[in-house]
């Protein structure tokens, strides 16, 4: 069975692969604990019921950097299943030390561009949530294009929530903020839940706040989230 593409590849990758060897003691634990906890990129679609031995709640982790704050979700939400999506390989190892050191049981990795995933691994209607937190901004105006934050992308998410089914985003660059609500706006299955029209949620408890957000906003800078439901079209 086929499902729906609304992205044509190739598309414009929103990351930049830079290459870091990893120490020896990264690529041991790469080696020992990547068999129980990453899968690999396929074109042939996800089942995570069998990846994760239960029905559950599945929540994709997009761009989880170092990994710290899926760990911290996934120890507070017990019940529900992680896949986190990340090409940074030293974080990836991070990761995988946590998930093992924490024995967690809810989280799997794949190392590969999130949008491909999503295209060709999951189906439609089979994610709960998904959480982008402080993707690259890419600043400068020329680099605009290279943000994940697009319309298409949007589109190619939405189709993969369940009815009901949430889109968490938060960025500390308020240009970006506001290129995310306009382009979230613009895909009619999504409603935005804050309490005023264009606007932004206080942080959800089950984010955790970054050292680095910590002092960014000690320094005043601004911190957005947004948060929209997957709904019905009439």
């Amino acid at each position: 069975m086929t499902h729906p593409t609304y992205v044509t590849p190739p598309h414009i990758r929103s990351f930049v692969t830079r290459a870091r060897s990893l120490s020896n003691a990264q690529r041991r634990a790469l080696d020992e604990l990547g068999p129980k906890f990453k899968l690999p990129y396929t074109d042939a679609q996800l089942d995570h019921r069998v990846i994760f031995g239960r029905e559950a709640p599945l929540i994709l982790e997009i761009g989880f950097g170092i990994g710290t704050t899926t760990v911290d979700i996934a120890e507070q939400r017990l019940g529900d299943n992680f896949l986190g999506i990340e090409v940074y390989e030293p974080g990836i190892v991070r990761l995988l030390k946590l998930i093992e050191e924490k024995q967690l049981s809810n989280i799997r990795i794949i190392q590969h561009d999130a949008v491909e995933v999503i295209d060709h691994m999951l189906t439609k209607d089979s994610v709960d949530g998904a959480h982008i937190f402080f993707p690259d901004p890419w600043h400068k105006a020329r680099h605009y294009k290279r943000r994940l934050i697009q319309l298409p992308f949007v589109k190619l998410l939405a189709s993969r929530l369940r009815f009901g089914g949430y889109l968490h985003l938060a960025t500390d660059w308020q240009n970006y903020a506001e290129h995310m609500l306009n382009v979230l706006y613009m895909e009619p299955t999504l409603v935005n839940v804050a309490k005023q029209a264009n606007s932004y949620i206080p942080r959800p408890a089950y984010r955790p706040m970054t050292k680095f957000e910590r002092r960014g906003l000690c320094l005043g800078h601004g911190v957005w989230d947004f948060l929209f439901i997957k709904r019905i079209t009439s």
